[in-house]
């Protein structure tokens, strides 16, 4: 066994690939429905993501996903939180809902040995750019003291648009490198990263050029996941739309060259794309990662 993030894992094998899945039926069904799809990360609700409260798992399921957990090859579990959440928000009852409902995921990601919840960083509407900054700072700090444990805040990269907090890389890392805690973590979506203009291309050298920067300004090491997707709108468009993967505007040869990107080949990389069903990640997609990563 060995050690990442604080959590045991099993056999650190490359590479760790997994999918934003259901957990209908309770929390333990997750771990089948990874094996179908042939995955060993996941990433899933842990409460309804259109509710501001979060339901807690009661002591019979946390004893189904224990028991469960046990005979997987899942090797890290990831929550995401609720689509309704902005801590940057200008508007005192949405800023805390929004808190509570970052503390209810992060207590359920404490309980069940995730290694923490990903969340969009929302918009300033309202306020300035600066004064959302710190509103969002402020709020990290109060929820990470609210939970205690191993569990992380993740915070996602944006496509950009509108007033939405982190379009730029420097506004990105303003706000991670203030919050000054190490259960702070990042996850990195390739095609908000693209619709954002932070990579124009995925070539080896802007590549290169990227990570070498973010690597500098931020850490690499801070990088808990990736969101694994093929963008349908042009680098730049600040349009958030999903594709699945070589099927968009980065392509194949954009995620290849990503997958030979050898300071993060560690990193769990998470799918949230639409299906060739239409029905969200699924076989295709997952052995179209393994072909590139193995």
């Amino acid at each position: 066994m060995e050690m990442k993030n604080g959590r045991i894992h099993k056999h650190m094998q490359k590479p760790i690939i997994g999918a934003h899945i259901s957990t209908a039926g309770g929390l333990y069904t997750l771990f089948g429905r990874a094996e179908k799809l042939g995955i060993n990360a996941v990433q899933i609700f842990g409460s309804s993501p259109r509710s501001w409260r979060a339901k807690m798992p009661s002591e019979e399921d946390l004893i189904l996903f224990s028991e469960a957990r046990k005979k997987t090859e899942v090797e890290s579990i990831f929550l995401h939180a609720a689509y309704l959440v902005n801590i940057a928000s200008a508007n005192e009852e949405i800023y805390t809902y929004s808190k509570q409902s970052l503390i209810d995921h992060l207590s359920i990601a404490e309980l069940i040995g995730a290694e923490g919840v990903i969340f969009h960083i929302g918009s300033s509407k309202g306020i300035t750019k600066k004064e959302a900054i710190q509103k969002e700072i402020d709020a990290i700090k109060e929820i990470l003291k609210k939970v205690d444990g191993k569990s992380k805040l993740i915070m996602e990269n944006t496509a950009g648009g509108g007033e939405k907090i982190g379009e730029t890389f420097e506004e990105f890392a303003e706000l991670f490198n203030g919050a000054k805690t190490e259960r702070l973590g990042i996850c990195f979506d390739t095609a908000h990263a693209f619709e954002a203009g932070w990579l124009t291309q995925y070539s080896k050298k802007e590549i290169d050029s990227f990570f070498s920067q973010f690597d500098r300004e931020i850490g690499i090491k801070n990088i808990l996941a990736f969101h694994i997707n093929d963008s349908m709108t042009d680098a730049g468009s600040h349009h958030d739309r999903h594709e699945n993967i070589g099927e968009g505007k980065i392509g194949i040869s954009g995620f290849k060259n990503l997958a030979n990107e050898k300071r993060i080949t560690e990193i769990p990389w998470l799918l949230e794309v639409p299906g060739f069903d239409g029905s969200g990640p699924d076989k295709k997609n997952v052995e179209i990662l393994k072909k590139l990563l193995l």
